[in-house]
């Protein structure tokens, strides 16, 4: 079997973790998706994937595999694109990253507007609040709020989005109602952790004059996830700060309500962020167009 092909199957077998599954999605009998893999590992003298009754999981070396086959399998996508010279659209797979609650929120439900446009291209979602190494997972594009501070990437500006502090209604029935940031010193919030360094963000806001305060929180839970935070929220286990669209719906339904709305924290920055070995690929470049007209037409304050 061609190399390249053998690579492709490997690739799929390790996205979808499961031989079944992955010569499902290939079209391909499973004998020949499991021959493709073998013959990949006698070739290297290694085993690139452990394998139970219950699922396929990656060697060491598999990772490595997987890395270095990402990187020349979207080369592959690219050079073929720079040459196409009878009208066709950019085609592949485009791996992007996601925070958790604006994939679910704005970008999943309008994909459809997206592969409309190009049905060609294939989309590789990660949802979750992790800080991703592009380069090293190939990842081709990830959305990041906040101060951006890997310089080795190239950031497309998108705008602010708003921010807020809400809680529950029963939480803020049983403890009252915060009226001044004087106020949080008797109340509890819901602690959200770097994934990077482990260690808890402090509770920020605007003053008069707009520099931004922090307050150090009590607090009985701490985590590392949109989802998770705004769970806890909604369980009545304390204060909440964060993007105004991931709430809006629970606001609206009266279960969660704003509070001190006049000292909210500071507008998060919005930008999308490639690496500059996938910045000029047409099925990367097509995406990111994409998603920035999104993300400014549904989020953004300019």
């Amino acid at each position: 079997m061609d190399q390249l092909k053998a690579m492709q199957i490997f690739r799929a077998v390790a996205d979808c973790k499961s031989f079944t599954q992955a010569a499902e999605q290939l079209n391909l009998p499973k004998p020949t998706v499991t021959n493709a893999v073998q013959s990949i590992e006698l070739q290297l003298g290694v085993r690139l994937l452990q394998r139970t009754t219950r699922k396929v999981s990656l060697t060491v070396e598999g990772t490595l595999y997987l890395e270095r086959c990402q990187r020349l399998l979207g080369d592959l996508d690219d050079l073929n694109a720079l040459f196409m010279v009878d009208g066709r659209k950019p085609g592949g797979v485009v791996r992007a990253e996601f925070p958790e609650r604006l994939a679910q929120l704005v970008v999943i439900p309008a994909l459809h507007e997206f592969f409309a446009l190009y049905p060609d291209i294939q989309v590789k979602l990660g949802a979750n609040d992790r800080f991703a190494d592009l380069a090293g997972e190939g990842i081709d594009v990830a959305v990041r709020g906040g101060t951006l501070r890997d310089s080795s990437l190239i950031a497309r500006r998108i705008g602010d989005m708003e921010q807020i502090n809400a809680a529950s209604k029963a939480y803020l029935d049983r403890y009252g109602r915060p009226r001044t940031p004087d106020d949080l010193a008797q109340h509890y919030a819901v602690n959200f952790f770097s994934t990077q360094s482990g260690r808890d963000m402090d509770w920020e806001y605007l003053d008069a004059a707009g520099v931004t305060r922090t307050v150090a929180m009590r607090s009985w839970v701490s985590v590392g996830s949109s989802g998770a935070y705004l769970q806890s929220c909604r369980a009545g286990l304390g204060l909440v700060q964060g993007p105004a669209i991931g709430m809006l719906p629970l606001l609206a339904s009266g279960e969660l309500e704003e509070v001190l709305p006049g000292w909210r924290p500071a507008p998060m920055p919005l930008q999308i962020v490639t690496t500059h070995h996938r910045h000029t690929s047409p099925r990367v470049r097509v995406f990111v167009d994409w998603v920035a007209e999104l993300l400014t037409r549904r989020l953004v304050s300019k």
